[in-house]
């Protein structure tokens, strides 16, 4: 069943907006890094004062206030669905998941939050030339009401996605794609509950077009798995950029995409990225990177340094271990 007609969309309209609530229960601030004072900003990466739905934005509620428009509807089984090409949601607060299925379709200045074993904040089907930005993509809490995944390409196949300047957080992953633009986000205040692998931004693998994350504040404050993830499940990795992020937590802050007897990786670049140790001595509890390979065709490291350094860390110290 579809809420639609002009006569919904009018009264919607008609009723005045609410501000911009910043509605999470959990509430949000940047922690202190190392040459960044209390905040990512301070060294001109992103945080909670430059992602995210632009402070003073008015939402209108999904559904009460405001139930569909050109393009997208609210399902009362609990989500909204776009589902026309070229559609554009903005200045909404969106309590469920939002399920794209339409290309060329933008998303912004909207705050989605929603929670649950499974819940995805943004799910991206066979899609292509979407474009999320200046949007806050929450959970609920850190634990329970948290998000399995805040922006998620469930079949691995969409194309030309673009997600600028984006905060989200309370989610197990943030991020979840294969190919695209990932920056001037702020992820971070990682959500957990037992059995889940934390992840800030995670490629699986098996796809060749180009994947570039850049000037991103990926944050992971916990103990695994990563803030940057290259994993072999469907495939071999190659065709990716990963430049001048701020980067801390997980396991081990980057995986480079090498599994042990997997395929040769190949145009993997992480360069210019800062490694900060706000919660483990380096970066990640065992290391800054792992599983990059330096001998697959065209892969790059350089440039990479602490925060509040200029001196490059020269490489890793594990490449591909045993554990």
């Amino acid at each position: 069943m579809r809420f639609s007609g002009l006569a919904l969309v009018a009264l919607a309209v008609s009723i005045v907006s609410v501000p911009f609530l910043g509605s999470s229960p959990e509430s949000e601030s940047a922690p202190a890094v190392v040459g960044c004072g209390d905040a990512p900003s301070a060294c001109g990466f992103p945080d909670q004062s430059n992602t995210g739905v632009p402070k003073g934005t008015p939402l209108l509620q999904v559904p009460s206030q405001i139930s569909s428009g050109p393009g997208w509807y609210y399902d009362p089984r609990g989500w909204v669905e776009v589902d026309t090409d070229g559609a554009v949601l903005s200045g909404l607060y969106i309590p469920c998941t939002v399920d794209v299925s339409a290309s060329d379709v933008t998303i912004e200045a909207d705050e989605i939050a929603t929670s649950g074993p499974s819940a995805i904040g943004i799910s991206l089907r066979h899609t292509s030339n979407v474009t999320i930005q200046d949007s806050t993509i929450t959970g609920l809490t850190a634990g329970t009401g948290r998000m399995m995944t805040g922006i998620k390409d469930l079949y691995a196949d969409s194309t030309g996605l673009t997600i600028l300047r984006d905060n989200i957080r309370l989610a197990e992953t943030g991020v979840q794609l294969e190919s695209g633009l990932v920056q001037d986000n702020y992820i971070h205040a990682a959500g957990f509950v037992t059995g889940d692998h934390v992840n800030g931004v995670t490629s699986n693998g098996g796809g060749s077009d180009l994947l570039t994350i850049t000037h991103n504040t990926i944050l992971i404050d916990r103990g695994q798995t990563d803030a940057i993830g290259l994993f072999e499940d469907f495939g071999v990795q190659q065709n990716r950029v990963i430049t001048d992020n701020l980067l801390a937590g997980g396991g081990y802050s980057i995986y480079g995409g090498q599994n042990t007897d997997g395929p040769a990786t190949s145009n993997i670049s992480i360069t210019d990225n800062q490694f900060s140790t706000i919660y483990y001595p380096h970066a990640g509890v065992y290391g800054y990177i792992t599983h990059f390979s330096f001998d697959g065709s065209g892969n790059t490291w350089s440039g990479n340094s602490w925060t509040g350094t200029t001196a490059d860390i020269d490489g890793p110290p594990i490449t591909i271990p045993g554990q």
